[in-house]
């Protein structure tokens, strides 16, 4: 019978997994379980070692390894004693060369085998899997890993968790490292950034093998119904443009019931020869924007493979949009939403409406290219005239009919028909063949004046002339048509090019001609450009005697920008106008960026224009003070006194920071160069702890070997450092550090954080650099200064 494995797992070290284990390990001995530690390691921690108590101890295996004598875990002697539970701490831990087995989980694996119950802890950073994601979070690299599959197989996952705030504070107080190590701690592997990082890493890897669990449940008992543990919302996407809308309402649904997002494209069997619907493209970008993700499924029966796939998942939603086939499709070959509604049962099923018309980008253009319509005033004209006209133009020949003839009179009823097709178009000039076939068969056929016709030469002839009749009214409305198209081709080219060409000479149009403009082209009541001021629609610019003052008065909208929207009042626009609409908006778009621009450049200007003046009134104050300064120097100098000293290092003092003040102006006003280049932190430091006046060892730099070089320009660090360690108290201590792809200088000192223009000519220098600079309380009071600096490449 194979041991059960309990691991209890941390974020990072000092959470309490050891201290959570002995608690575990005490209850059940005292509860008559035979229980043995194998291994703990306690790092002189007084809660640690005060929870081991009385537990009995298995003595370590000494192992020596070059030159230096290690002790690890007695396997072997752990296997004789064969207690019912053995604790064994750190899970992940590298055995020395000559050990049993390489790594220790390989011990407590042995363990598991010979019936032995085991209870370990590990940190969240020794997964396998996650190893290159925790450096990435905290810089530091983990040696010592284990495979995830060890501790997914556990028979039991115990999340031992403490908030970063509180384990920053147990490291604070001296409970988990030693006082040398702990600011370095905190500036960087425990910084609470990482450490909420951390927390949240180890809290879904623990919510992803949960799940596992319940999947495999599932799985065993048959159970194909969802269980509504977690929200899964799945939205149906077929490439109709309304699949955005859905997803947006799918987010919104996931977002507010902490749920998952998952969007399904069904592509046919047959999807080699189909192509991918646009679209999808951008339905698929939209869902990584959301945090979802995009899912394809094949299947010849698009309900039955969107189901399948909704069970498989455990999806509590399913999320339609309207159908978009036909109504004689739909009695073909069935309904998707009907059969989606038939097979999902428990699972819920929304349909949602399509879109409401509003704040749209550019209204869609129809999807089909219709051709160009004859105006109506002359189609009713056509209506008219044709048919009449053709009549009465066989009734005025019938006194002919014996000169005339039959074909003879049909081919000046086929230039009638020809001329009513020009004028109306098709359908009247059908009517008109319709009309003058009837009366030249009254008028012109025997018997006279009656609708029968004797001879099969006049029936062959009628009927010939109907059809030519009609394949000419086609041909004849189609080149109306499409000269029509053309002409409007032409006043679109031709307004396209005045608004390209306008653009081109004078730069984006002001809002006001472009409405006014606008307006004139599409032939609206009114056009205005809407700005939203809080609540209320305020018009920028508009053109018309009926002007909406609010998107909700307008026949369209269209959003220019997140508060400003084009309201047009008229006839609905057709599918040329749509297209035309289109370089219009992007006009007004670039007219708002122009005037937004505008106002930032004046802005821009009058700041400038304070930055010079603010330049120039302190190179004249320090010009000012310069002079006095140094005779206060000199005569400070010439004092044998210790107020004299204390005099001139104040002046000095002063005519550091009228320096620095000057550099920082000329350097925000660019006028000094900032010069990125590799720099080594030490000798940064070093120089800078040289430069400060007084006594130098009240300052100490703790810098570790192998730190990696910043980009900066080292004066301007150097003296971003001295004045930092010019205005901190002393004794004030300097370290470095890598952290997360940056490289912290931490200078800490005692005392409350100074005040003064000192920091403040630090942090110019540090930002002018792309460095930050923060003061922090430091543990166990005082104040910390970090300069958090870019890492030089390579």
């Amino acid at each position: 019978m194979t041991g059960r494995l309990r691991v209890f797992l941390g974020a990072a070290p000092g959470v309490g997994k050891t201290y959570a284990m002995l608690a575990e390990g005490r209850r059940l001995h005292d509860e008559g379980t035979d229980v043995v530690v194998g291994l703990v390691e306690t790092y002189g921690r007084r809660g640690t070692e005060n929870q081991l108590g009385d537990l009995p101890v298995l003595p370590r295996r000494p192992v020596a390894y070059r030159g230096m004598d290690l002790t690890e875990l007695d396997t072997g002697a752990l296997l004789d004693r064969r207690p019912a539970l053995a604790l064994v701490d750190e899970l992940a831990h590298t055995n020395a060369p000559g050990s049993r087995h390489p790594k220790r989980w390989q011990d407590v694996r042995d363990l598991l085998d010979a019936g032995i119950d085991v209870a370990t802890t590990l940190n969240i950073q020794h997964l396998e899997s996650l190893n290159d994601v925790v450096e990435q979070i905290t810089g530091v690299a983990q040696r010592e890993t284990i495979p995830d599959e060890v501790v997914r197989g556990a028979d039991r996952i115990e999340l031992v968790d403490l908030s970063p705030q509180a384990l920053r504070s147990r490291m604070a107080q001296g409970e988990i490292y030693p006082p040398d190590r702990v600011d370095i701690a905190l500036d960087h592997y425990f910084r609470a950034g990482n450490l909420g990082a951390l927390r949240e890493l180890a809290l879904l890897w623990l919510a992803d093998r949960v799940e596992e669990e319940l999947a495999d449940y599932r799985a065993r008992h048959g159970i194909r119904a969802p269980w509504e543990t977690k929200e899964r919302i799945l939205v149906a996407l077929n490439g109709a443009p309304q699949g955005e809308h859905l997803i947006r309402r799918g987010a919104r649904t996931a977002t507010r019931v902490h749920g998952d997002l998952i969007g399904v494209h069904v592509r046919p069997d047959d999807a080699t020869a189909t192509r991918e619907p646009p679209a999808l493209a951008g339905q698929r970008a939209l869902l990584r924007e959301l945090h979802g993700s995009y899912v394809e499924v094949s299947g010849g029966d698009v309900a039955r493979a969107l189901v399948g796939f909704a069970h498989a998942e455990s999806a509590t939603q399913i999320l339609l949009g309207p159908t978009s086939r036909s109504r004689l499709r739909e009695l073909a070959t069935g309904s998707v939403i009907n059969r989606v509604i038939r097979l999902a049962g428990p699972i819920d099923v929304r349909v949602l409406p399509a879109p409401e018309p509003g704040l749209l980008a550019v209204p869609p253009a129809p999807r089909r290219r219709r051709p160009a319509a004859v105006p109506l005033p002359r189609r009713r004209l056509a209506w008219l005239l044709g048919p009449a006209g053709t009549a009465a133009l066989a009734w005025a020949l019938s006194p002919l009919r014996t000169s005339l003839a039959l074909s003879g009179v049909l081919l000046c009823l086929l230039l009638a028909v020809t001329a009513t097709a020009r004028l109306g178009g098709l359908l009247p000039a059908a009517a008109s063949t319709a009309a003058g076939a009837l009366a030249a068969d009254y008028f012109f056929t025997s018997p006279w004046h009656s609708l029968v016709v004797d001879r099969g030469a006049d029936l062959a002839a009628l009927l010939l002339f109907l059809a030519v009749a009609g394949i000419i009214s086609h041909l004849i409305d189609g080149l109306t048509r499409r000269g029509q198209q053309a002409d409007r081709a032409r006043a679109e080219a031709a307004v396209l090019a005045r608004l390209a060409g306008e653009t081109v000479e004078s730069g984006a149009r002001a809002l006001p001609e472009l409405v006014a403009d606008l307006r004139q082209v599409f032939g609206l009541d009114g056009a205005v450009v809407l700005v939203r001021t809080g609540p209320l629609w305020q018009p920028a610019a508009a053109s018309g005697a009926v002007v909406p003052l609010r998107p909700d008065e307008a026949t369209l909208t269209v959003e220019l920008d997140r508060d400003a929207v084009l309201a047009l009042r008229g006839p609905a626009l057709t599918e040329e106008d749509t297209r035309l609409l289109g370089p219009y908006v992007t006009q007004l778009r670039l007219a708002r960026e122009r005037e937004r621009l505008a106002a930032q450049a004046s802005a821009a200007e009058s700041l400038a224009h304070t930055d010079a003046l603010h330049t120039a009134l302190l190179d004249a104050v320090g010009q000012d003070l310069r002079a006095p300064l140094a005779a206060v120097r000199r005569e400070a100098a010439a004092l044998p006194t210790p107020e004299g000293t204390r005099i001139g290092g104040a002046a000095e003092r002063m005519e550091r920071m009228v320096a620095n003040l000057l550099d920082l102006s000329r350097l925000r006003a660019g006028v000094i160069p900032v010069v990125l280049r590799p720099t080594a932190v030490g000798e940064v430091v070093a120089a800078a702890v040289a430069s400060l006046p007084g006594e130098p060892a009240a300052v100490r730099a703790v810098l570790a070997d192998g730190l990696p070089p910043v980009l900066a320009d080292p004066g301007l660090l150097e003296r971003a450092v001295a004045d930092v360690l010019a205005a901190a108290a002393r004794p004030a201590v300097v370290d470095a550090g890598a952290v997360a792809g940056r490289v912290h200088v931490r200078v800490t000192a005692p005392g409350p954080a100074p005040g003064g223009p000192g920091l403040t000519v630090a942090q110019g220098f540090v930002e002018a650099m792309n460095g930050e600079l923060t003061a922090e309380p430091a543990p166990g009071g005082g104040m910390a200064y970090v300069l958090d600096l870019a890492r030089a490449p390579g």
